[in-house]
């Protein structure tokens, strides 16, 4: 029965394999083969590719959907004529708040491929800190939600108040961890497979240098540039993430413990040359055969990975409100006036250039945007208006130093009330009217507020951060990584 199974399986395998290839133009067929060389070439020679293991992170994007694709015809081709090929191991991140379609587009990627049952792939998320194999259907834990709303606040508090908006800098942290957890989970891997360009792989370590200084802790200049230095980077920063917010009962340990290896490395191959296609020829493929489905408006005005576009908008125009003393209509067009300056030199469509300008340059969306991204946010986040507010204020850091600004802007009738908001910070009791206020506006304990409170100003090397990309060649990918949230 056995032999027969294998059998059948064998040749399902075949089959999506001549099915995938098919779609493959001669220039991508060329690169699967460097891609197989260079795989053969890190295990130490074709041999060894049976003991191989390569992590592929899948985020529900095009490129990251694309390079699974790309990396399963690599796995199936060298079994296809050698007596064992690699293991692949697929991991996705389970974050709050990202496009609902994500994780539909993983599994219709992994039913595509036919991975699920294949004893060569692994088929895993993180939520809250737990390896479990992925459920497409099941919603993210409620601990998980909790936890990652906390996490989005502490760090996003930590920020000079008249600084860029950079308050997803948990994202980089939270991801950063994701990457050391589950390289080392279940004997580990040998090498992390990435098809980000330079450009990105430059941004994501910057943001999670500046998330990890913002948590209070510290990492050298020395590591290699890009993900080819992530590892020791996440080695130097240990499992110390969020430590430092929390005492030892608030933190979650990594789950389940006892299947961690402490001691394993893993490398880096880098891929992003061999995505040869442009976007529009590799549509047949994600589309047809995978099933992938985008909002591509959205992909493309996006400035960053962690948070949708409606509540990026929806943040500047909060802040031309509240900090600078303009309307929140302003904030919003200027923002999306620099989003679609950012479409021209990415050589897209001029079908989505002409959607883009008709969209948005309707009235009656921008009044309506409002609305719905402050539900939005709401329902992803778990973050109200009011404490999105707090939040670009960043009022309770090194010793509260902005609060008096806050409370006259936004919470006048609480100026009699600082003394009180003071004390409460520093440990004391207050009433109990004050101590709720506090919840109720910033979204988090008063406790945690306390530890804000005390651990003083943001280092000045990490309070900045970009706002949009910069009009180069790697800008045409630069916004299409996406964590995958629900």
């Amino acid at each position: 029965m056995t032999s027969i199974h294998d059998q059948a399986m064998a040749y399902v395998y075949q089959q999506v394999l001549q099915r995938l290839l098919s779609f493959f133009s001669r220039a991508e067929r060329t690169a699967l083969q460097l891609l197989i060389q260079r795989l053969g070439f890190a295990a130490g020679g074709m041999k060894r590719i049976g003991d191989f293991r390569v992590l592929v992170i899948q985020s529900g994007s095009r490129d990251s959907c694309y390079t699974l694709a790309l990396l399963r015809a690599a796995q199936l081709s060298i079994a296809s004529r050698a007596p064992a090929t690699f293991r692949l191991r697929v991991a996705t991140l389970r974050l709050n708040g990202s496009n609902p379609t994500a994780l539909e587009n993983i599994h219709r990627t992994c039913s595509a491929l036919f991975v699920y049952d294949d004893p060569r792939v692994e088929v895993l998320m993180v939520d809250n800190r737990e390896v479990l194999a992925l459920d497409h259907s099941a919603p993210i834990s409620p601990a998980g939600r909790e936890s990652n709303r906390t996490n989005l606040l502490m760090l996003g508090y930590r920020r000079v108040w008249d600084g860029p908006l950079d308050l997803w800098d948990d994202g980089y942290l939270s991801t950063g961890e994701f990457y050391g957890q589950i390289a080392r989970w279940n004997h580990g891997v040998d090498a992390l497979v990435s098809s980000d360009t330079p450009r990105q792989q430059k941004q994501f370590i910057e943001g999670l240098k500046r998330a990890a200084a913002k948590a209070g802790l510290q990492v050298s200049d020395q590591h290699e540039p890009g993900y080819a230095g992530l590892f020791a980077l996440l080695d130097e920063l240990g499992n110390q993430g969020y430590a430092r917010f929390y005492t030892e009962d608030g933190l979650d340990p990594r789950r389940p413990a006892e299947q961690f290896d402490t001691c394993r490395s893993a490398t880096f191959i880098d891929i992003h040359d061999m995505l040869v296609s442009n976007q529009e020829e590799r549509w047949p493929l994600l589309t047809e055969f995978l099933g992938f489905q985008a909002d591509e408006l959205a992909a493309q005005l996006s400035d960053n990975e962690y948070v949708s576009f409606p509540v990026s908008a929806h943040l500047r125009g909060l802040q031309a409100c509240f900090l600078q003393g303009r309307s929140y209509e302003a904030g919003v067009v200027e923002y999306l006036q620099r989003a679609l300056v950012m479409m021209r030199p990415k050589q897209l469509p001029d079908r989505l250039c002409d959607l883009a300008q008709e969209v948005f340059g309707n009235p009656a969306i921008l009044a309506d945007l409002r609305a719905r991204a402050t539900a939005e946010a709401q329902r992803s986040l778990g973050l109200s208006e009011a404490q999105l507010v707090c939040l670009l204020f960043a009022p309770f850091g090194d010793n509260a130093a902005n609060l008096e600004r806050f409370l006259r802007q936004c919470h006048p009738g609480m100026l009699v009330a600082m003394p009180e908001l003071h004390r409460a910070m520093q440990g004391h009791p207050v009433a109990d009217q004050v101590m709720q206020w506090m919840v109720d506006v910033s979204g988090l304990s008063v406790n945690l507020i306390g530890k804000l409170y005390r651990m003083g100003p943001v280092p000045a090397s990490q309070s900045r951060a970009v706002e949009l990309p910069t009009c180069d060649h790697d800008a045409e990918v630069g916004n299409d990584r996406r964590a995958v949230r629900s």
